[in-house]
């Protein structure tokens, strides 16, 4: 994905199709619906809804952090990767409990208003990117999630979150069925 160039409209419009998008979710499914399991994880269709929320949300932590990296040298981004993939089990145990405990304290209706607030957020820190600082990078844990690279600018970190929610869309059930 490194691309240098980005197409800012792309994204902007990702992401207001994902809002659209949960919040058609939410706003469709019954208590029943959102207390169902998912299809190929452990968490209710509330949980993975909050996790897919929760992608976002970390992408505000993720922009700081490559900012901090990209100024050092790259053999700090890489030891600090290492680090956090050999913390791989420890983050996945966290990554399963928060949105269990996290949907007891939201619920729909104020995760729907966060996520407003969140991809509002993004928009406007996109909107002021340069294309120098869109360029820069940092080395990630390739072990905490299947679309972290090895290396990923700000570019890969503004488009990251709409992938993880489209392929966590899949395992919702909120049809009704499991597969």
């Amino acid at each position: 994905m490194n691309e240098t160039a980005m197409d800012r409209q792309a994204v902007h419009a990702d992401y207001e199709r994902a809002r659209q998008t949960f919040h058609d979710l939410l706003g469709n499914a019954t208590k029943a619906d959102l207390a169902r399991p998912t299809r190929g994880t452990r968490w209710t269709n509330e949980q993975l809804l909050w996790h897919m929320f929760f992608g976002y949300l970390v992408v505000r932590v993720l922009l700081v952090l490559v900012r901090v990296f990209a100024r050092l040298p790259r053999s700090a981004g890489r030891a600090f990767a290492r680090a956090l993939n050999a913390a791989t089990g420890p983050f996945d145990r966290v990554n399963h409990v928060g949105p269990c405990g996290a949907v007891k304290v939201f619920g729909p209706r104020r995760t729907g208003a966060a996520f407003d607030r969140v991809i509002d957020s993004l928009h406007r820190r996109l909107a002021v990117e340069s294309e120098a600082g869109l360029a820069r990078g940092m080395h990630f844990p390739v072990c905490w999630d299947p679309f972290f690279q090895d290396f990923m600018t700000l570019a890969d970190i503004y488009r990251y979150p709409t992938r993880h929610f489209d392929f966590h869309r899949r395992r919702l059930t909120l049809d009704g069925e499991l597969s």
